[in-house]
């Protein structure tokens, strides 16, 4: 099988190819990734000479170079990583996001429609469903509210994916997930960035009241549940994916701090987030009673191999955070 990855350089996109590489020998993968400020090819270093593996440079919303690729190389599957995806950028600059996460999906899902390709998997996100209140949790069938200008491109990107199925017959699915956390991490996202500012030492910045709540996973758990859609998933269903981990922010800096030996003077209150929702919660029974898929790493033990990890490679994450600042 081959696959075309786009966003592969990025966070979930690297972590998945390395999975799926090492999961089957038999699968090629084309990575496409425009290398902006979080996709780096160091991402994948360990990975660049293989065989079953290749890469290009450019954006998903450039249809002349997303078609030639296609045409090129006639893959079976592509799968959408690609994405503007901090809400504080978004809200700072909504343009970006509309580009990327809007244009750049409708270009793929043209081209896959014209190329016949055979399956097209959306990575997508629980923000697209905005806020509830507990005890309640997103299904697949709850309302789509986002209420961030990230979060509202990731819904209208949803939307294009539903209706080139609907009314093309596209072999599309959604995968909607809940906070991914793990290795390779750009350190603007809560865990990476706390942990490269407890390691050093300086203030841990909390929104607001620090309640507001997020359901969190560990990246290789997201990307198996990626493959068992890749090979089973039903054509034009939604799958939520979630790790039945409710942490406060609070709760979660306050974690953190404690497995960094780092005292909790460093949490420092700051001013929230515009449009911040409260709380995140997703219902994962439909991929878990359907397809099979179920966890394997648990928060603790998962957020002890990331903060290793981090530890580990002070360097990566150095070489982001000054990036990060010049941002």
């Amino acid at each position: 099988m081959h696959i075309v990855v786009t966003g592969g350089l990025g966070f979930i996109g690297s972590n998945f190819i390395r999975h799926l590489i090492t999961e089957d020998q038999d699968i090629f993968i084309t990575n496409i990734d425009a290398q902006t400020y979080a996709g780096k090819l160091d991402n994948l270093k360990d990975i660049e000479s293989k065989k079953n593996y290749q890469y290009f440079k450019g954006f998903i919303q450039d249809y002349e170079f997303i078609e030639n690729i296609i045409k090129t190389y006639k893959p079976d599957v592509i799968i959408n990583f690609a994405a503007e995806t901090h809400v504080d950028r978004s809200i700072k600059a909504a343009q970006p996001f509309i580009e990327t996460n809007i244009v750049g999906t409708q270009v793929l899902l043209d081209i896959a429609l014209k190329q016949k390709i055979k399956r097209y998997i959306q990575i997508s996100t629980d923000e697209v469903y905005g806020s509830i209140e507990p005890p309640g949790k997103f299904t697949e069938n709850s309302l789509i509210k986002p209420n961030s200008p990230y979060s509202a491109s990731k819904a209208a990107a949803d939307h294009l994916v539903r209706a080139y199925n609907k009314t093309y017959g596209l072999n599309t699915v959604i995968i909607r997930c809940s906070n991914n956390f793990g290795p390779y991490q750009y350190p603007e996202k809560v865990i990476p960035y706390f942990i490269s500012l407890a390691l050093q030492d300086k203030k841990v910045p909390v929104y607001g009241d620090g309640l507001n709540v997020r359901d969190w996973i560990y990246v290789l758990d997201f990307c198996s549940a990626i493959s068992l859609v890749l090979k089973k998933g039903e054509i034009g269903q939604v799958y939520n994916v979630g790790g039945d981990c409710e942490l406060t922010n609070l709760e979660l800096t306050k974690t953190l701090l404690k497995r960094l030996g780092k005292p909790e003077s460093l949490l420092s209150y700051v001013e929230d987030r515009l449009g911040h929702d409260r709380r995140y919660a997703m219902d994962c029974t439909k991929i878990k009673n359907e397809l099979g898929w179920k966890r394997k790493y648990d928060f603790a033990e998962a957020l002890d191999i990331t903060i290793e990890w981090y530890k580990n490679n002070r360097e990566w994450i150095e070489r982001r955070t000054k990036q990060l600042t010049k941002n």
